[in-house]
């Protein structure tokens, strides 16, 4: 018999571990015919929020930005896309940045798509224009190593450009592969794993990590990854970036 009080997901004050076990659904006003699950939000503390949204058939994700940009990230399926009038054929490793102030329309899915998005409210940079819709494809991104070690693999999706006050990227780690350091930085995360498995440490405690999983880490929570098994680890995160790191 399956033990019901048992999880794998834990919520702490300044990290989080986000299994699929205890996820439950969410009502989003025209979001329809599909399942929300808003993995990360400021309730928690974040200044991010990361939903997974499964798609039926006559699934639709309509609506319009305002203060938040919204990055889409076609995680499995397919859809259609139409941002800002321009319209697109989505399949997954797909992704699209919707700006500020800009309309959307998901539709047109196959039974089961699912699409996991990163919102943030956008800080505008004096002297650079609101980035542009931009629809892209991981699969053409390339994926050099990082830091110098091979096993190591590191695919930037938005361009470097200081417009730009968020960044996502697809990081892989071959099996044994692991960070080079303990990291301690004023970047926020909000990340899903897309393969594999591995072990996380989150000041200083250690979770085991594997596809499906989500984790939320606050500025200078302390992290290391190391990837165990037989395939590749492989996740996808947002950071912010590109403005002065404080208010005072």
């Amino acid at each position: 018999m399956e033990i019901s009080a048992l999880t794998r997901s834990v919520v702490k004050s300044n990290h989080a571990v986000i299994s699929p076990d205890g996820y439950i659904n969410s009502n989003v006003p025209g979001w329809t015919d599909c399942t929300v699950n808003v993995i990360i939000n400021e309730q928690m503390g974040a200044r991010l929020c990361q939903t997974l949204i499964t798609l039926n058939k006559d699934g639709k994700l309509k609506g319009a930005t305002k203060a938040s940009q919204i990055f889409f990230y076609i995680v499995k399926g397919q859809c259609t896309a139409t941002v800002n009038g321009e319209e697109k054929a989505l399949t997954q490793g797909h992704f699209v940045y919707v700006p500020i102030n800009t309309s959307y329309l998901f539709d047109e899915p196959e039974q089961g798509t699912q699409i996991l998005t990163f919102h943030k409210v956008y800080e505008k940079l004096d002297d650079y224009d609101i980035p542009a819709v931009l629809f892209g494809d991981a699969a053409t991104v390339e994926g050099p190593s990082y830091l110098g070690d091979p096993a190591l693999r590191l695919q930037v999706l938005l361009p470097a450009d200081l417009s730009f006050d968020m960044a996502v990227n697809i990081f892989t780690y071959d099996s044994g592969g692991h960070l080079p350091m303990v990291e301690t930085h004023i970047m926020e995360h909000g990340l899903m794993y897309l393969q594999g498995q591995g072990v996380y440490m989150l000041d200083h405690q250690w979770y085991p990590i594997k596809k499906g999983d989500s984790i939320w880490m606050a500025p200078y929570c302390q992290q290391w990854f190391t990837a165990m098994g037989k395939e590749p680890a492989v996740y996808i995160y947002y950071k912010n970036v590109n403005r002065f790191p404080t208010t005072i």
